[in-house]
């Protein structure tokens, strides 16, 4: 009977034991919510990020090899940038050139929603910045 009792509440300890996991776990990967209502902002989030240092990048190297920054359009249709959209998600990317700067913007056009970012932008000085 020893027996048959031990084996019933190691059974019990690993039952709470991988509820309290899955717990932790869903609070960690999901914002702290337990559900998921920020996942999808998060990885709009990380691709602007890529897609921001990806633009400024070809915007520099186009710098150093052709003298002067250009707008998206121009460095895609001159094959500057292989990036063939213009936004991702509800983001939409814009570019302010200058004779010696640029700036890229990402501006959020979607719903209001609670922790969206409204803007990001990187400039030639490879900082990206969020408001």
């Amino acid at each position: 009977m020893g027996r048959i009792f031990s084996f019933v509440a190691l059974l019990a300890v690993l039952v709470v034991g991988a509820w309290y996991y899955m717990r932790q776990t869903q609070t960690t990967l999901f914002g702290g919510s337990g559900g998921n209502p920020n996942a999808t902002s998060t990885v709009d989030i990380v691709g602007i990020r890529s897609d921001l240092l990806a633009m400024a990048q070809a915007e520099r190297t186009r710098n150093a090899l052709k003298g002067s920054y250009a707008s998206l359009d121009q460095m895609r249709a001159e094959g500057d940038l292989t990036m063939t959209h213009n936004q991702r998600g509800p983001y939409a990317y814009s570019a302010d050139v200058g004779a010696g700067s640029f700036r890229i913007v990402a501006t959020y056009n979607g719903p209001d929603a609670p922790g969206m970012v409204k803007t990001i932008s990187i400039d030639e000085t490879m900082e990206i910045s969020q408001r």
